[in-house]
Formats: structure tokens, sequence, C-alpha cells
């Protein structure tokens, strides 16, 4: 059988290897991966799911799944973080700077800028995000300073539960109270077909605690993301699974998830063959990592044209 190792993408050798880094930013240890490319086309930040961490953009076992190591060798700098409360800052999960959305989002700008600091940025920063990632990553992106980013990706997220999916339906209702779906329902959700991930679910995924706030955050989504995605300025790009199971998915679903950012100058809907939920591990990550970074390097180039074709003010002339 082939394997990801035998695919040849005509990768360049001279991409940093990943790297554990750890900042401290407003008191907050915060963790993640880093991949250098020397002169950087852009920079990808990822923000990962639940109960995971940043290694999930980097595939160990079969390193062509790693949007680490893709994204450097192609040129691109990818600083995939830990989001606030997992990893090195979850022994800060009680502090207040990390109690409430909006210092949890000031905290990943610092972040950033902290990583960041002394690094050549290219054509600016680019950020994507899976699961719930995706309601971090959104609240950056209709953020003020949000403006500023690239673009935005998000993945493995909508804004209707699947049918079949019970779970998701519990976690998103605020009627519910959180409970903790048994391993069946989420290997369901998930992971399924099995076949879609070189190793086999158990394998594919790095676990990690979550803290508290997760659980109001997704309670909160549906109702939040409308009034988010009005507030994002910057091009967007939707990617669902072909298998996803969490989230209504389809041509339908992608394009109800479209309409909602009516502010981007900017808005392209996918839906990723052979693929699940979780985007980043399975047989087909290259190709949707591929896509992404393609993307981000169409929101460079746009940039690049709009601040090209800005006339100087009349402070420069003097």
């Amino acid at each position: 059988m082939t394997t990801l190792d035998d695919i040849s993408l005509g990768l360049s050798a001279e991409a940093s290897e990943p790297r554990r880094d750890v900042v401290e930013v407003d008191g907050i240890s915060m963790s993640g991966l880093v991949a250098e490319a020397a002169e950087p086309r852009a920079v990808i930040v990822a923000l990962h799911g639940g109960a995971t961490n940043s290694g999930y953009y980097d595939s160990r076992s079969h390193p062509r799944a790693s949007l680490l190591r893709i994204g450097a060798a192609l040129g691109f700098t990818v600083l995939a973080l830990d989001r606030p409360g997992f990893e090195a800052s979850y022994q800060h999960r009680d502090a207040a700077v990390l109690a409430t959305p909006e210092s949890r989002t000031r905290l990943m700008f610092h972040a950033v800028d902290a990583f960041l600091e002394g690094r050549p940025r290219g054509a600016g920063v680019f950020l994507m995000a899976h699961s719930q990632g995706c309601v971090l990553a959104t609240r950056i992106a209709a953020s003020e300073r949000g403006a500023d980013l690239l673009g935005l990706e998000i993945a493995g997220t909508g804004r209707v539960p699947h049918p079949d999916s019970a779970f998701m339906a519990a976690l998103v209702s605020p009627d519910m109270p959180p409970s903790r779906p048994g391993r069946a329902a989420l290997r369901e959700a998930l992971w399924m077909p099995e076949y879609l991930f070189p190793d086999g679910p158990e394998a594919a995924l790095p676990f990690s605690m979550s803290p508290g706030f997760d659980h109001p955050d997704m309670k909160g989504w549906t109702a939040e993301l409308p009034r988010l995605a009005a507030r994002v300025r910057i091009p967007v790009h939707i990617t669902l699974g072909q298998y996803e199971r969490a989230w209504n998915s389809g041509p339908e679903a992608l394009a109800d998830l479209a309409s909602l950012f009516t502010a981007s100058p900017r808005v392209v809907a996918s839906e990723q063959a052979d693929a699940t939920h979780n985007l980043s591990v399975g047989w087909t990550a290259p190709s949707y990592h591929l896509k992404v970074l393609s993307f981000a390097e169409e929101c460079a180039v746009a940039r690049e044209r709009a601040v090209a074709e800005t006339p100087p003010s009349p402070e420069s002339d003097r």
C-alpha cells in the first residue's frame, strides 16, 4: 500500500524542523510549535480544536500530513499555537487574563507578537483554525486588529449540528447541561470512516486537557457566529470534510456558512474529498493543507497589490 511518506510533493529540504517554543505573555506561559522559512512568504498561525493541542498540525508518523512541514517547505513560516488554557498555559487556566472571551482574544494577539518577535512575517499573518479553535479564531478576525490579518480559514465547524450527532446537539444547546459524550458517539462523529486515517482513529490525534471555558464557548457558538462573521473584513476560506458528521455539511451548509461573512471581500467554501471532521490528520491532509496555503498565497498577493495601489500620504513626500 502506498503511504503518505511515499508521496513526493517536491518539497524543499531547506525548511526548518518544527520545534516547541514557550513564551511568557501577560504573566501566562504560552506554548506552540514553530517551523520557519528563511524568507517567509507569509506566516500561518494555526489553532487546534478541543481536547487536543498544537501537535494536531504536525503528524510525526506521516510527515507529509504535517501542516508545519509542508508549509515551511513551501516558504511559509507556520506557528501552531496551543490555545489559551492548553498545555503550558493549562496551569494558568483560572487566571484573570483567561477569564473572558475578550481577554483571551487580546492574549492571542500578544502571544503571536511574542512568538514572532524579531522574525520576518513576509506579507503578513494568515489565521486558520479547526473545530472549537474556530470560536477563538473568528473572534480574533472580527476584532478591530483582525482587519490587519491576511485572511482566515475555518474548518470543521458550522451553524447546525449534524442530524445524526446527538453529542454535538447537546454540546451547543444552551438548554442542556454539559455532558461527556461516550466513546462510540465521538468515534462516529469525528473519526468515521476509519479508513480515512493512515494509522486508524486512535493513533491519529494528540490529546490534551481542556480548560473549563471551552464548554460555555461552545454553548454560545451557534448564536455568536453570525454576529462575529458579519464583522470579519478579511478574505475567508471555509472547509468541511466530505464525511463531516459533527456539523451539518454539504453544499447547502457550506453556502449558508459563507453567507454570514457579509463584510468580507472574498469568501470561498470548499468540501474536502475523502475527509471527515479531523481534516489535518487523515490521508487527504496534504491536499487540504495545500488548498489553505494556496488561498493564503492569494491573500498575500491581494495585500501586496493593495499596498502598491495605495497612493502615498502627503507626509511621506516631505
